[in-house]
């Protein structure tokens, strides 16, 4: 099959996909009609054994299981608190309650995995605090929109488990691989706020100094997401449980903190399964369907056709990132994160990691720009979800300009990843087990 006849077929997909059909039907039908007139009949067969497969592969259990553990802490209303006593520590450095939107949105990532449930948790505790004190639309639901995208790569990251079951490649180390760059993002986001408020002038919406007692005396609404992340991040580093051992893990001890706030009862848990039944349905609709578009890529052979095209050209790995870069852009600002991971990731990881890209790293990239994707209009999905959470009617547009820094922000990130990729694949080489 020649590139004109791939480029043919991935411009049907996208049109289908832009019309409003959902991702995962669109990967079924594909897979389905492109192999059965490919190979007849008889491929019916290889589908069954493929949505079976998947369906019983053990990693998938890890998804609903990181669902539900941040559907528990928002249950349990550990979210408000982390929020309240975030704020206490980060409201006094210049910026205020913004700083908060992000520490506490990285904090809430390291417990849910999603980047949609941690943009509106957050949104929700933190817009009414933020309007009431007087801080301007853009810069506070920006702030939220972007700090939201580290839920897919803070690990544990569904984004991230999701390459890893289409690759083949270590769920452990690509959710050991997240942690330094979620961290140093996070911390790039503050900085930015830091030298936005400073450059804005003295802040109209300070809040009264908290003294040393009442800091430490906040500490403790932050004590279970940290335990979580550490049991869940601990045991995987040491290699004491797998990732989906380690997810029922963080369910176990979701729980017992969730008793421990009063709010376990049987209502409560009744909503966190239906909620998580359904995610993990359409996630794994999603998956299934890539997986039966995958057999029929791999059965044409479009993936190695692609891939000898570009190593054809002789690029180098740089250049070849950056014209990802500019091609991931551009596709962002009509899908979004699966969508964007399950029509791509088949063709993309064998043309890099032919031209000597690391799995792992680019694992991180890949997420890095899916997380852009999800901040970039008109289909960014978290610039709607904080505007659905907000009270005052205003428009989408100022939720789009306060993120246009941090866009720009991650973009400078990915680059400095590209030049040290040691910054992601540190950890990794360090890990037990």
């Amino acid at each position: 099959m020649g590139i004109a006849e791939v480029f043919t077929a991935f411009m049907i997909g996208l049109g289908i996909l832009l019309i409003g059909i959902p991702i995962g039907v669109v990967m079924v039908a594909l897979g389905t009609v492109g192999g059965v007139m490919a190979f007849g009949l008889p491929f019916m067969e290889s589908i069954g054994n493929v949505v079976w497969g998947v369906q019983n592969e053990n990693i998938m259990t890890a998804v609903p299981l990181f669902i539900l553990m941040g559907e528990l802490l928002l249950r349990a209303g550990i979210a408000d608190k982390m929020y309240g006593a975030l704020s206490v520590w980060l409201g006094r450095l210049p910026g205020g309650l913004i700083h908060t939107n992000i520490g506490c949105c990285a904090l809430f990532a390291a417990t849910s995995g999603s980047s949609v449930a941690t943009a509106a948790t957050v949104g929700t505790v933190a817009l009414p605090a933020l309007k009431e004190r007087g801080y301007s639309n853009a810069q506070s639901m920006g702030s939220l929109a972007a700090g939201g995208t580290l839920g897919i790569l803070i690990p544990p990251s569904i984004a991230l488990l999701i390459y890893g079951s289409l690759t083949n490649n270590s769920i452990s180390q690509l959710f050991v691989a997240g942690v330094i760059p979620g961290i140093l993002l996070t911390a790039l986001f503050m900085g930015y706020i830091v030298i936005a408020s400073l450059m804005s002038g003295p802040a109209v919406h300070a809040t009264a100094k908290p003294t040393w007692a009442e800091r430490f005396a906040a500490l403790g609404p932050l004590v279970p997401p940290m335990i979580i992340f550490i049991v869940v991040m601990g045991s995987i580093y040491f290699g004491i449980a797998t990732p989906t051992e380690s997810a029922a893990l963080g369910v176990i001890t979701s729980i017992l903190f969730a008793a421990q706030e009063g709010k376990l009862s049987f209502e409560m848990m009744h909503h966190c399964f239906v909620r998580t039944a359904q995610l993990t349905g359409m996630i794994m609709l999603i998956i299934v369907g890539a997986f039966v578009l995958n057999l029929v890529l791999s059965l044409l052979g479009i993936a190695q056709t692609m891939t000898q095209w570009v190593v054809s050209l002789d690029l180098s790995l740089t250049q070849l990132l950056l014209a990802m870069i500019v091609f991931y852009l551009i596709l962002g600002c009509f899908l979004e994160v699966l969508s964007i991971q399950v029509a791509t990731i088949p063709i993309a990881y064998p043309i890099v990691t032919a031209v000597g890209g690391d799995p792992i790293w680019f694992g991180i990239f890949i997420v890095l720009m899916s997380e852009i994707a999800m901040i970039t209009p008109p289909v960014g999905m978290n610039l709607y979800v904080v505007q659905g959470v907000r009270q005052d009617g205003g428009q989408i547009t100022d939720v789009m300009r306060g993120a246009l820094p941090f866009v720009i922000i991650m973009l400078a990130f990915t680059l400095l990843l590209i030049a040290f990729p040691e910054i992601v694949m540190w950890l990794p080489g360090k890990m037990r087990g």
